[in-house]
């Protein structure tokens, strides 16, 4: 049994870029902070190496071993009670970020529970709906019926994690692979247009609850409105027309990165809105910063490995004799695709930005980490399937 070199040599690829990276784009912060000139570029060069030894060891097990389920099961549990306990740690052990508090300290790293808990939910998922759901024909009532239950659990769950942790990106992450597994698990088309509509109407809900998502929302909409609004009838564009167009300064200093890059960039290192114009450009800002130092161009290579990874992982998914193993890695895959179209469309403005990472390339050890436990499964499980 071999894993997919392939899918491997591709993640390590990437997490080597944003190694790179974390050096190049945080010059500003290590100034602005006075830290040591390597302190983010040392931080993620031991995230990323210990990641890939991380994804190594993983794939050397055998997902068909209690054991290898017990270890992801664990990752769950741990961090379904960090998640519980974050909130009321005292501040010498937990980092704050916009307001409510993400990190568990543990010396001079933290971690975000939430990162580690996507993956296990994926896997809980998998596990479960495999038990539940099958490809038969049932009328939508009794598949609302079998749904009933994880969207109960998912939204006091998840509910929490927004009310304690305000991190409306990964409350939508959560119930996107909720719906989207179910649907890979065979439930039908109807349930899933059924479950888009709530999740829509409930979205609504939460931003119409409070006065600063809708002012965020009109601005986004005020930025992007003269592309569409010529499109619908004069009287549907009037109401939906909004006076305000205050560009949010961080999204403007994005759009002008992406611009002053061109098509072959400024050239690595050279990059002038990193230097304060854009903030955690090296996490958030990512992709921004990177085009304006490689371009159009260097940023094409990197989607196209990026992309390529993720269909490695759908390929491994249609591959699987095992149903929990097909959503277990169609769930990884999802996660990956969502998180970077989340992050890319919010950077030009095409959709609300929500501080969502670009896996493997943004800065952080607990996205790190927690991706590659989930791909170190998806490697464990390619030495079932023939490719």
């Amino acid at each position: 049994m071999v894993v997919d070199k392939k899918l491997f040599y591709l993640s390590s690829i990437l997490i080597t870029i944003g190694i790179v990276f974390s050096y190049s784009l945080s010059a500003f912060t290590v100034l602005y902070f006075g830290y040591n000139e390597f302190h983010f570029f040392i931080r993620q060069l031991f995230f990323g190496v210990s990641g890939i030894l991380i994804m190594f060891f993983i794939s050397q097990l055998n997902p068909d071993k209690e054991s290898s389920k017990k270890l992801i099961l664990g990752v769950l549990i741990v961090s379904f009670l960090c998640i519980i306990v974050l909130p009321f740690l005292p501040s010498s052990l937990a980092t704050a970020s916009g307001g409510a508090k993400r990190w568990i300290r543990f010396g001079p790293v933290s971690i975000s529970p939430v990162e580690f808990f996507k993956i296990g939910l994926i896997y809980f998922l998998a596990w479960s709906y495999t038990r539940r759901i099958d490809d038969s024909k049932k009328v939508l009532k009794h598949e609302i019926l079998i749904l009933l239950p994880y969207c109960i659990v998912a939204t006091i769950v998840i509910g929490y994690i927004y009310i304690t942790q305000n991190d409306l990106g990964q409350s939508v992450i959560s119930f996107f692979l909720i719906f989207a597994l179910a649907f890979f698990a065979g439930a039908s088309k109807r349930l899933f247009a059924f479950g888009t509509l709530v999740v829509m109407m409930i979205g609504i809900m939460v931003i119409f609850s409070n006065q600063r998502r809708i002012q965020r929302i009109a601005n986004w909409w005020g930025n992007i409105q003269d592309a569409f609004l010529p499109l619908l009838p004069e009287s549907l564009a009037s109401v939906l027309r909004v006076s305000t167009n205050n560009e949010p300064y961080q999204i403007s200093h994005s759009l002008n990165a992406i611009a002053h890059g061109g098509m072959f960039g400024e050239g690595l290192g050279l990059g002038i809105f990193k230097l304060g114009f854009l903030s955690e450009v090296h996490t958030d800002f990512v992709l921004s910063g990177i085009t304006e130092e490689i371009g159009l161009f260097g940023l094409g290579i990197i989607c196209i490995i990026y992309l390529w990874m993720i269909l490695r992982i759908f390929r491994i998914a249609g591959r699987c004799e095992k149903k929990e193993y097909f959503i277990f890695c169609s769930g990884i895959a999802l996660l990956l695709l969502f998180s970077f179209f989340m992050n890319a469309f919010g950077i030009i403005s095409l959709t609300p930005l929500k501080g969502v990472a670009v896996p493997l390339l943004s800065y952080g050890g607990s996205s790190m980490w927690a991706i590659c436990i989930g791909l170190g499964y998806v490697l464990m499980i390619s030495k079932k399937v023939k490719l």
